[in-house]
């Protein structure tokens, strides 16, 4: 088992990735994992629940295991991060990559608890701090991951109870522990959103026909 990234390594040598969704979810393997619900709205809300059984759904599901809710903003700033540290690791374990994409995606187990932590952290922090917050959490090695999520969890695992106990500690050690530097650019993650809002802001042609000058033929007629 390899503790950096929660899987029994491949054979070496061997060339075939074994069969997951999402971010290293195996189902035949383990039951239990968390669930990334991403709205397709630009101002949509992002959803994580831990799942235990694989039948949980609709109200049962919302009303015990919603762990955080993150509006689109902060989501962007922290998703990049979230994908290139699983991804990572999903490969060193001979497993597929994943990627962020509206609707459902299932998140291994640990993965999906160290995924939760950070979101604790910037869920009612200014936006501004997440690259505080990734760099902080990046600093903490997996096991102190697991470790804070399985505390906080037990205390205040609700999405409602926020700013309280474990759930504000998360977010004061991740946010208010200044880190060198600071982001060059926005996100890949928001890049490709601003790009997304300027095609669709884009006259189409006949539009562009009406806004253009009158030229001096059209003057004169």
């Amino acid at each position: 088992m390899n503790a950096a990234s929660g899987w029994q390594s491949e054979t070496p040598g061997r060339q075939t990735r074994a069969a997951s969704e999402g971010f290293g979810h195996q189902p035949e393997k383990e039951l239990h994992h968390f669930l990334v619900s991403l709205p397709r709205s630009q101002g949509g809300i992002v959803q994580v629940y831990e799942v235990f059984e694989a039948d949980m759904a609709g109200p049962a599901l919302d009303s015990r295991n919603l762990r955080v809710t993150l509006d689109t903003n902060r989501w962007l700033k922290v998703a990049d991060a979230l994908e290139d540290e699983f991804n990572t690791r999903l490969r060193g374990a001979g497993l597929r990559p994943g990627k962020w994409k509206p609707g459902h995606i299932p998140v291994a187990r640990l993965f999906g608890k160290e995924l939760v932590l950070l979101a604790w952290a910037i869920e009612d922090a200014e936006p501004t701090l997440a690259y505080t917050a990734i760099q902080n959490w990046r600093g903490l090695a997996p096991e102190e991951r697991w470790w804070l999520y399985t505390m906080t969890a037990a205390q205040t695992g609700h999405h409602a109870q926020k700013n309280r106990g474990w759930r504000k500690a998360v977010r004061a050690a991740l946010t208010e522990n200044p880190v060198h530097g600071g982001p060059a650019a926005p996100t890949s993650a928001e890049r490709r959103r601003e790009a997304r809002l300027l095609a669709r802001a884009r006259p189409s042609p006949e539009q562009a026909s009406l806004l253009d000058p009158p030229s001096s033929d059209d003057e004169q007629s």
